[in-house]
């Protein structure tokens, strides 16, 4: 591109020149000291959605998928301002972002209105977030790679927003997660908990397909996986579990991991999405339950 011209690259060689600047924009994304453009009012956000303006100018076949990356930047241009208490700074780029058309407004009047509230978390910015950004360029990117398997330096600049994202989540879990001792009980009674609910399945299924088989085999057979002394044991346990499950009301941090967890699973994949997100004594009916709450 130096030598030759960008105007002179073929389109593929093209598009490789502008992700590269495109994902160390989103790389850099929080940084609103960083700055990209002559103009040091540009924050690295705001510059990245010019970037990804000339993407789609290069291609037409991804239309929802870069519908959804161009307003999930603008929102979150919007929202860095905010987090960092820039409020003036946010009303001003919502002026630059949006233009006068119908399709436009009512992202617009919807962030006017998150600007003028001065909460950078409200439902609207945490449900497209950065960490939903960064996702979602990541599926744009994998998407490219496989055309361009070889291209080293698009790997490269992947890898560098990747390791952004897992700074920006490893943050989060330090704000809010107890010390190591209180998780590991955690994550064993999560896994004590998914182990009940399969093995109860496994054994209806069982029960379907062979009527005949000896009940107290199987039992047998769950108490070894479960490594406890008798189903009484299940049972108390299990109990004691709901006891604490009924008392306990669901705070900002779970309904994020949630959120999360639907976005890299989908909805319906609620034991996936338990195990990986370190909820408190929760259960994928209990996910579920809350989900559909989020929803309406």
């Amino acid at each position: 591109a130096l030598i030759n011209g960008l105007s002179k690259l073929p389109t593929h060689q093209k598009k490789t020149v502008y992700l590269c600047q495109l994902l160390i924009r989103i790389a850099k994304g929080k940084k609103l000291d960083c700055h990209f453009e002559n103009d040091k009012g540009i924050s690295p956000l705001e510059s990245a959605l010019s970037f990804w303006t000339l993407l789609e100018r290069e291609e037409i076949e991804l239309e929802k998928l870069h519908k959804d990356i161009r307003q999930l930047i603008q929102i979150q241009i919007v929202a860095v301002y905010m987090e960092n208490g820039y409020f003036k700074e946010a009303a001003e780029v919502l002026e630059r972002l949006f233009t006068d058309s119908e399709s436009d407004k009512p992202l617009r009047m919807k962030l006017a209105t998150v600007i003028k509230s001065r909460d950078p978390y409200v439902p609207l910015l945490q449900s497209f977030s950065y960490n939903v950004l960064i996702s979602k360029i990541k599926s744009y990117i994998e998407l490219f790679m496989k055309e361009n398997e070889t291209n080293f330096l698009l790997q490269a600049a992947t890898k560098e927003v990747e390791c952004q994202r897992l700074g920006a989540i490893e943050l989060q879990n330090k704000a809010v997660n107890a010390d190591e001792n209180d998780k590991e009980n955690l994550e064993t009674k999560q896994r004590f908990v998914l182990s009940i609910i399969l093995l109860k399945d496994m054994l209806g299924q069982m029960k379907n397909c062979c009527p005949n088989v000896d009940s107290s085999l199987v039992w047998m057979y769950i108490n070894c996986v479960l490594g406890l002394n008798g189903l009484q044991n299940v049972e108390k346990r299990e109990r004691a579990l709901a006891s604490v499950r009924k008392r306990q009301r669901w705070t900002y941090i779970e309904d994020l991991k949630l959120k999360l967890g639907v976005e890299e699973f989908g909805v319906g994949n609620w034991a996936k999405i338990l195990v990986h997100g370190d909820f408190n004594n929760r259960t994928s009916v209990m996910l579920k339950d809350r989900w559909r709450t989020l929803c309406k």
